[in-house]
């Protein structure tokens, strides 16, 4: 059996106790044993984290010492997966760049704030996470993000929608979906997510549950 750790915590407004629900679910549906838990000292163990298939952090903002944080790049480098979404995940920690080295990104702006309507566009059509899915439209956060140059991306939102000093640089797209090796682990990021009623949409549910799924190289 594929066993998850979740970790919920951080800034309120992402909801991260319900958006830890989602994922909960979405792991027990696989088939998964899911753990959660709310201190970041859950990382400290590396040979606890190794027990895992995947990691969810879904904790926004904060800060994680480097005995929590060592231990779990340290896991994902070994072969644990590591999945998540928006800031729970990409807007965490911001002054850790050894995780942002990890997950890929990192959230620098969000223009027109929430409720803007924007086009998620499939671009790779061969992946797991995204096989056999097509655009849609989501109300939400549109995400600005740094990226690394190295993520495979998966799904992108065209930019910009809002007005905003990087609209001179426009347009452009903008990755929602990447995953990525550190490593010997898969990682697995969307910027979908805002609230859990945003993640609970029928697409990009779909996408997180793919997503963690891959990250736990259950999707074979």
């Amino acid at each position: 059996m594929k066993r998850a750790l979740i970790v919920w915590g951080g800034w309120d407004g992402h909801e991260p106790e319900a958006v830890a629900e989602v994922f909960a679910e979405l792991a027990n549906d696989a088939g998964f044993e899911v753990t959660t838990e709310t201190s970041l000292d859950a990382f400290r163990d590396g040979s606890r984290l190794a027990g895992f298939d995947v990691i969810v952090p879904v904790w926004t903002m904060g800060t994680i010492t480097g005995e929590q944080l060592g231990p779990m790049c340290d896991a994902v480098r070994k072969g644990v997966g590591l999945a998540g979404c928006h800031g729970g995940m990409c807007d965490a920690f911001r002054d850790a760049t050894d995780y942002q080295f990890m997950t890929g990104g990192q959230w620098v702006a969000h223009p027109g704030n929430d409720g803007v309507t924007y086009r998620v566009c499939i671009k790779d059509h061969d992946h797991y996470v995204t096989a056999g899915l097509t655009d849609f439209s989501v109300t939400s956060e549109q995400y600005y993000m740094h990226v690394d140059p190295s993520n495979r991306t998966l799904a992108v939102t065209p930019m910009p929608v809002a007005d905003g000093p990087h609209a001179a640089n426009g347009p452009f797209e903008m990755p929602v979906v990447w995953t990525r090796m550190h490593g010997q682990g898969r990682v697995f990021y969307t910027s979908l997510g805002h609230t859990a009623s945003v993640l609970r949409g029928p697409e990009a549910l779909e996408i997180c549950r793919r997503g963690l799924i891959w990250a736990a190289r259950a999707d074979h």
